[in-house]
């Protein structure tokens, strides 16, 4: 399964702290058998709130992209595709980030790996089994 993880999974994995979400999602996140994503629409998020003083990154924001990388996962640009997709359903949120995130997951094939409850209830949300 190809999962896109949110800003929130993403700090998480830093912090090591993923199976504070559930062990589903902590399964999901570790396991070898997914292609994870990392959206560079989450990195430019994380920095503007550290940047603001509203979140610790844990790392230094110049390190996250490579330790992203080096735990194996795939950085995602934001392109014209995703700039300009129109979803199919359209998400509870106005939040330009998510609104994104998820366009990324209809163009790219993937499903959004969130604890956000208005992004899990979307189509293109992962759901646990």
């Amino acid at each position: 399964m190809r999962l896109l993880l949110d800003s929130h999974i993403l700090l998480a994995v830093v912090r090591d702290s993923v199976s504070d979400f559930g062990p589903e999602i902590a399964l999901m996140v570790r396991s070898q058998d997914h292609e994870l994503f990392a959206s560079a629409a989450s990195l430019w998020e994380i920095a503007i709130k550290v940047r603001l003083g509203k979140l610790d990154a844990g790392m230094h924001l110049g390190d996250l992209p490579g330790y992203y990388l080096s735990a194996g996962m795939n950085l995602l640009a934001v392109d014209h595709r995703h700039a300009v997709s129109a979803l199919a359903t359209q998400p509870a949120t106005r939040d330009p980030f998510d609104r994104m995130l998820l366009a990324q997951c209809e163009v790219e094939g993937l499903q959004l790996i969130t604890v956000d409850r208005v992004l899990a209830a979307h189509p293109l949300a992962w759901r646990p089994g």
